[in-house]
């Protein structure tokens, strides 16, 4: 039987004629016409005030911690429920994360547990749009205007979600995109850094130009460019950016797709969930990118036992994610408020069944039925 991948890079229109027409053009380095491309289609699309590209969601997390001058002696408030790069980029400027727990319904940071974590050392909230749902902005907003605090969306999972009318990663000061070959909209490493507070644009157009003024130069705003403040090599190759543009081509047409097989999963795996086996997401609307398919298990001993079934049927599921708050750099350097326990239920329960754009209709019913057959040796103990 053949291996089904849990994710799988794909190509959908025109990425390979257009690499090459980069390379045509003579302009593979960073911020060439392809890089241009990407950054209208983030503005017109999205509607935020401005978009950079950058090699990673990592590099646009980064970006955000010096745009909000955070450093040492400074907090930022988070979940635990998150990949490594959310903290790593704050511990990196000196700041300290602190870890909240999650809403057991959304995996998205628990509103109620963020006033109780602020301290007059807090700078900062991050909201992890788990699964590319939306976090509670409203009330998030409205606690950061009430302590004055910047909001930074970490949007790694959420590329067109929407809260309202709004896209994820514009309603914050700062939003940040990833495009990892695991996302949705892949150009193998990538990402994007959105510029909702105006205050915050021209600083960062000096950071992504390595901490030059060459932005201001090529406009003829000076009449020579210079090192003026921090900033790093954060652009990507021409090359990555014309693979984007065209998936971005074509982002309406991945995220219709996705919805459809979280759609077909849910309906499938709901005899399971009645049956009070295993616990289903919260069923998504047209709003929600269909990142992430997951299922919670009753055990931590239970999910161990359906992945190693599931790699048998060479079916490959995987857990997400260990908590930032229990490993050794989180107690290192980021310290918990409130006792976290559904962060740690979830972390033990959750498992990502495969999906990606080109998993088709009978894949998709043979990891629905690697997961029947399995429930039923569970049951039955045959």
């Amino acid at each position: 039987m053949d291996l089904l991948p849990f994710n799988k890079p794909f190509i959908i229109g025109n990425e390979l004629k257009y690499v090459q027409q980069a390379v045509e053009l003579g302009h593979l380095s960073g911020n060439g016409p392809f890089t241009q491309k990407c950054h209208h289609w983030f503005e017109e699309h999205l509607k935020c005030q401005k978009a950079l590209l950058t090699h990673s969601c990592t590099a646009a997390l980064e970006m955000a911690a010096i745009l909000c001058n955070l450093g040492i002696g400074d907090e930022v408030i988070m979940p635990s429920f998150t990949f490594v790069t959310t903290a790593n980029a704050f511990v990196l400027r000196g700041a300290t994360p602190v870890f909240i727990d999650i809403h057991p319904d959304t995996m998205n940071i628990d509103v109620n547990a963020i006033e109780t974590a602020i301290t007059e050392k807090t700078k900062a909230i991050v909201c992890v749009h788990y699964a590319g749902g939306a976090c509670e902005m409203d009330k998030i907003m409205n606690i950061a205007r009430k302590h004055n605090l910047f909001i930074i969306e970490d949007a790694a999972q959420a590329l067109l979600s929407s809260y309202g009318s709004k896209k994820l990663g514009t309603i914050g000061d700062i939003g940040c995109l990833s495009f990892h070959e695991t996302k949705n909209v892949i150009s193998g490493e990538g990402g994007a850094l959105l510029i909702n507070n105006k205050s915050l644009i021209e600083r960062a157009e000096i950071l992504w130009e390595k901490g030059t003024n060459r932005r201001a130069f090529q406009q003829g705003e000076v009449d020579k460019y210079t090192w003026v403040d921090l900033g790093s090599s954060f652009l990507p190759s021409e090359l990555v950016s014309a693979f984007l543009y065209a998936q971005l081509e074509n982002a309406d047409k991945i995220i219709e797709k996705r919805q459809s097989i979280f759609s077909k999963y849910y309906r499938d795996l709901c005899p399971l969930q009645e049956q009070g086996l295993i616990q289903l997401p919260k069923k998504q609307n047209n709003t929600t990118n269909a990142h992430i398919f997951y299922i919670l298990t009753k055990t931590a001993e239970v999910r161990t036992s359906l992945i190693t079934y599931l790699k048998e049927q060479n079916i490959i599921a995987v857990f997400h994610y260990v908590p930032l708050h229990s490993s050794p750099a989180g107690q290192r350097y980021g310290r918990s408020s409130g006792n976290l326990l559904v962060t740690n239920d979830v972390s033990e329960r959750l498992l990502r069944l495969p999906l990606y754009f080109e998993l088709s209709e009978s894949q998709i019913n043979r990891v629905v039925q690697a997961l029947m057959s399995f429930y039923n040796f569970e049951k039955t103990g045959k």
